[in-house]
């Protein structure tokens, strides 16, 4: 059930968050303005809770969680009371009225540098560049097994989240890169990475696997560190120090082999439990045993554990694997930096979308973003405010492109004004609404499609 309702639930956490924040922008910076505002909702639709304060202001919450907004007194959406007509929106100046609309924008910006601020401060787990098989491009670039990619262009680069955001725009461009590599004795040297020789079916979203790197994962040896008394394991006669060597003939190099193929073979497709055909190595000698696992909350489950990790297994999990933490001061430096690559990021991906050389199919809804909201709160509280900060700033973005009935499209509006000195007619301003609205709807329209294709293929 909580599989249903979680993404649900964290899709209304995360966009009332973000949009609460986003119109107090306006809220507060129209107040300032002498600006009389009228409602403040959050969501649209009918009102689940509504209170007003003593300035007569209504604040809303709504049923659709998908937006929100400030309604300020302003003569072009009704009449005014003479007496009231300073406190109108229209009457403001071009700063003033601009300075409101951008607070949106702004307050985002603002969130976004918060959330990764507290991000980096509480440490936030990745998973360092290190490459695992190469193939193709990348193997022909002389890129080699445990190679550390430390930059890409001479851009620093501590994960693999880093590596990407770097190596895209190029992929997307087909303009080769130049990695800085480290080996495993901390010797390091220049590839030439030839991302213009990427083919036309190049689909981004399988970006190392079209160059041809598997990032490396170190794993533990198929050594049984524990078998539970009174489980399956128990029961098949396996023990403590045997290696596990194959799984219903599938061969077992590591662990992550036995973690993948318990799940996968040992529950049939009518849920009931499978019996697996073991095959162990113990003091010398190789056994063929059979175990049939126990089936609980819908997971096949035998009873035994990892060995410990030895010094060698140790060594490899601090190379594979960090915690990016800050002090913090140094994480104010930190927020800035990763908001400014992710921002240059997304308007990058946006502008190549527009010119043709990235699918639209990049555009994502609200069922991705919920279930995104789910996974990041699961995996912890820094990865979700990394999620969050994430959003905020794709909010802003958006919010800031040219397109009528948007803060970017009123502030196109306000930048015609203050060239020709005069505000853009009404006939235009009411195209514009329309034009406007049927560009966000299908906007929309075509995220909610990717999202369908992405939750049925």
């Amino acid at each position: 059930m909580f599989e249903f309702f979680g993404p649900i639930l964290w899709l209304i956490v995360a966009l009332g968050l973000l949009i609460t924040f986003h119109e107090f922008g306006h809220f507060w910076v129209a107040r300032r303005a002498g600006v009389r505002v009228l409602s403040f909702s959050v969501g649209f639709g009918p009102a689940l809770f509504s209170r007003r304060d003593r300035h007569g202001t209504e604040y809303r919450v709504a049923a659709i969680p998908l937006g929100g907004y400030v309604k300020m007194l302003d003569e072009q959406e009704g009449p005014v009371a003479p007496e009231e007509r300073a406190q109108a929106f229209n009457r403001k100046t071009l700063g003033q009225r601009t300075a409101i609309v951008a607070a949106g924008p702004a307050f985002n910006f603002i969130f976004a540098i918060a959330a990764f601020w507290l991000m980096f401060v509480v440490g936030i787990p990745e998973t360092r560049p290190v490459i695992g098989e190469t193939v193709g491009l990348a193997a022909e670039a002389g890129l080699e097994r445990e190679d550390l990619v430390v930059q890409v262009d001479g851009e620093p680069t501590q994960t693999w989240t880093h590596v990407l955001l770097a190596i895209m725009p190029a992929a997307l461009d087909r303009e080769s890169v130049q990695l800085t590599v480290e080996s495993t004795g901390g010797q390091r040297r220049q590839v030439q990475l030839p991302l213009d020789r990427l083919g036309p079916d190049f689909n981004e979203s399988r970006t190392l696997e079209a160059i041809g790197i598997t990032p490396w994962r170190p794993d533990l040896p198929p050594v049984i560190g524990q078998v539970s008394a009174d489980s399956p394991a128990a029961g098949a006669g396996l023990q403590a120090a045997d290696r596990i060597r194959a799984i219903e003939g599938e061969p077992v190099e590591g662990w992550r082999d036995v973690a993948r193929l318990i799940p996968e073979l040992g529950v049939g497709a009518d849920g009931q439990p499978r019996a697996l055909a073991m095959r162990v190595e113990r003091d010398g000698r190789e056994l063929q045993l059979e175990m049939t696992p126990r089936i609980e909350d819908g997971r096949p489950i035998v009873g035994i554990q990892s060995p410990p990790p030895d010094e060698a297994a140790t060594a490899d999990m601090e190379r594979a694997f960090t915690v990016l933490r800050h002090g913090p001061l140094a994480a104010v430096g930190e927020s800035f930096a990763e908001t400014g690559r992710l921002t240059a990021a997304t308007f990058g991906m946006l502008g190549r979308m527009v010119t043709g050389r990235a699918s639209l199919e990049n555009l994502s809804g609200p069922i991705t973003i919920a279930q995104m909201a789910h996974s990041s709160a699961l995996l912890g509280f820094s990865r979700f405010l990394f999620f969050l900060g994430l959003i905020s700033l794709s909010l802003a973005i958006i919010n800031l492109l040219p397109i009528p009935i948007l803060d970017g499209g009123h502030l196109m509006y306000y930048l015609v004004e203050f060239v020709k000195g005069s505000p853009v007619s009404d006939q235009t301003r009411i195209a514009g609404q329309y034009v406007g609205l049927l560009m966000v709807v299908g906007l929309m329209g075509l995220a909610i499609f990717n999202d369908l294709l992405r939750l049925f293929s």
